[in-house]
């Protein structure tokens, strides 16, 4: 096994060996830190990129892994055709892991290896080597699925498909990522509205277009934001990646084959009308799916066959039990609450990865622990908020984040408002109640411990609670209240990452606008960004810049504007989920520290994947090696998608400033 394919993550050690790896942090004699599990690794390669720029020269990329010596140095290789490869180094490079070949031809630049400085080649590591991307983005053909028409007998549906939420993962064990992806019919709902919908197709794609397999979740899992939510990733430490979702009777998996029963149809195909014929919009059950059994299914990621599947925890009981208004109770018959669903990959005892799948979140909360180890699927626990009584409900939002808030080197689910321990039981509850927007990191590097930065919803009038606050931070381990904004008001976006180098720390804002932006205290800083979406560490500085929709953009603080830095519009690209206006993806799939976004084409026939070409100085391991990271790029796809961040601060000033 050649240097550099296999990491320890676990959360003191790994935290420690990534800032000295990247030199934020000097070898000086200090306490040991306390022990913690050793993590499973997962397994990644050099993850080379080149892109060609408009001008001929090609921007090269490479990841440095935290098994790499401290002050590694690298060389750059080009080969045209068959000719002997060419070092474009003439002395070892040490500052930063990219490199800009301006010697390159347009159109004849060949393909390049990144090798350890003195060696060749980099041993059993496919990923040291790749051809350029000669358009200045790698296009990733896609099969679509056919469309179709659903029939209730007295209403027609046709449907077509769209590319939507995307996750990574190594489904073939080669130390490079593929992609898996969900097809959303062109007639799915939100949970808020009736109707009948196609059903949800998941594809497995390598980056060169080959697609492993496809798997139809059937006629019994419904389409829309809330319902299919799948973790991609190595569960079970054998170097490849399974995926794992929520499936019924009719699914048939990547082999053909059907799980269940597939005759069987739960949906419920009376249409509702108001008295004069005309369909009702709300409050029926048309198009939902409130019966029959429910399944959790781990598939084989490189074949798509169905590994195991067990009953879906917990099951849906009372259809009322969920919540209504507020969280708090009422009639709900109708399947709104009951059919929330997140999930989330977490490391639960420190040592080997567990899937995490939720139900509800505006009233009772449940959230179900599974391990898959040596072939079987077993439950590690359950944890049950059981009534509005309890503390815990209604404080969940339309997504979820993992962590270590405690440090213990065993991860928490920071659900909302809320706090569930690796242990399966509730931390700590916030009483904050339910939003759409969260995002935690070591936003404030003075303040010992994580941060989390969440949006609220004050509309439906909870008694007690018309004036909770619209936005807050609480610190992630504790759940003190750091600050709060916008009493009473409901808050429907929220971002945090550090955009102005002029404060410490990450700056945090909302859709707001008379709000501002607030520094990590809560002190107010000036005019916010319009963009209230994704975060992406593009340039060159340790400033994150901002995604949305289809623009990469970078804040001018001084000027307090947005410019663009990327517009993928001019290359047909397009977002996903209506107003939301999200990637398929981003994350750091290749090359250095930096993002990589990846957005469908307007015409669903294509992925296109995006990688900067603006060089830095700044050296630091691949962010998929920081374990929050990588996790929160496992949950991306969950809910109403948030980027991922990393369980420490990165950005102006970070400890030791990188090199």
């Amino acid at each position: 096994m050649g240097p550099g394919l296999f990491y320890s993550f676990a959360m003191t050690q790994r935290f420690v060996a990534f800032l000295l790896t990247t030199g934020l942090l000097s070898a000086r004699p200090m306490a040991a830190p306390p022990a913690a599990p050793q993590a499973q690794a997962e397994r990644l390669g050099r993850g080379v990129v080149a892109v060609a720029q408009p001008d001929g020269k090609v921007f090269i990329s490479w990841r440095l892994l935290t098994t790499d010596a401290p002050g590694v140095a690298f060389d750059v290789y080009r080969q045209t055709g068959k000719g002997t490869p060419i070092k474009l180094n003439a002395q070892p490079l040490t500052a930063g892991t990219n490199w800009l070949d301006e010697a390159a031809k347009k159109g004849k630049s060949g393909t390049y290896s990144v090798c350890l400085a003195g060696t060749s080649k980099a041993a059993n590591d496919a990923s040291a080597t790749a051809a350029a991307w000669a358009d200045g983005y790698l296009r990733l053909p896609l099969q679509p699925p056919p469309g179709g028409t659903v029939s209730s007998g007295s209403e027609t549906s046709a449907y077509t498909y769209t590319a939507n939420d995307a996750s990574t993962a190594d489904l073939d064990g080669d130390g490079q990522y593929e992609i898996v992806l969900k097809w959303e019919p062109t007639n799915s709902r939100d949970n808020g509205s009736n109707g009948i919908t196609g059903p949800v197709i998941l594809d497995a794609y390598k980056l060169n277009g080959t697609r492993l397999w496809r798997i139809n979740l059937g006629k019994n899992i419904r389409a829309g934001a809330h319902y299919t939510q799948f973790m991609a990733y190595d569960l079970d430490g054998d170097g490849r990646a399974e995926v794992a979702c929520k499936t019924a009777d009719g699914t048939v998996d990547g082999q053909g084959k059907t799980l269940g029963d597939a005759s069987k149809d739960y949906r419920s195909l009376t249409v509702p009308t108001d008295g004069l014929g005309v369909a009702s919009a709300r409050d029926s059950k048309y198009g939902r799916v409130l019966a029959g059994p429910e399944y959790f299914t781990v598939f084989n990621g490189l074949t798509g066959g169905a590994l195991a599947s067990t009953p879906y925890l917990p099951a849906r009981g009372d259809l009322n039990g969920w919540g209504g208004i507020g969280g708090n109770g009422g009639n709900d018959s109708y399947g709104n609450r009951v059919d929330r669903f997140l999930a989330c990959v977490a490391y639960l005892d420190g040592a080997k990865p567990s899937v995490v799948m939720c139900r509800g979140y505006y009233g009772r909360t449940v959230l179900a622990a599974w391990d898959w180890r040596g072939g079987q699927l077993t439950s590690r626990w359950v944890f049950d908020s059981k009534d509005g009584k309890s503390p815990f409900s209604g404080m969940g939002n339309h997504g979820l984040s993992v962590n270590d808030v405690d440090g213990d080197g065993k991860d928490e689910i920071v659900y909302g408002s809320m706090v569930v321990d690796d242990n399966g039981t509730g931390l700590f509850s916030t009483g904050l109640r339910h939003g759409d927007a969260l995002h935690v990191s070591d936003f404030d590097p003075a303040t010992p411990g994580l941060e989390a930065w969440g949006v609220h919803e004050n509309e439906e009038k909870v008694p007690g609670y018309e004036n909770g606050p619209g936005a807050a931070l609480y610190a992630a381990g504790t759940g003190k209240i750091l600050f709060s904004e916008l009493p009473g008001q409901d808050v429907g976006r929220g971002m945090a990452a550090d955009i102005d180098p002029r404060h410490p720390g990450a700056e945090m804002w909302t859709n707001v606008a008379e709000l501002g932006l607030l520094s990590c205290k809560g002190e107010k800083i000036g005019p916010a960004p319009r963009s209230v979406n994704f975060g992406l560490w593009w340039d060159g500085d340790l400033l994150r810049e901002l995604l949305n929709d289809t623009r990469v953009e970078k804040w001018d603080y001084q000027a307090g504007q947005l410019s663009t830095l990327l517009e993928g519009k001019a290359f047909g690209a397009a977002s996903c989920n209506g107003t939301k206006a999200t990637p398929c993806l981003s994350a750091d799939l290749l090359g250095d520290w930096r993002e990589e976004v990846v957005w469908r084409t307007a015409d669903n026939a294509a992925l296109l994947i995006f990688s900067t070409t603006i060089p830095t100085t700044h050296r630091m391991a691949t962010l998929m090696q920081d374990r929050a990271y990588r996790l929160g790029v496992a949950r991306e796809n969950v809910g109403y998608n948030q980027p991922p961040h990393p369980g420490f601060f990165l950005g102006e000033g970070m400890k030791g400033e990188a090199n």
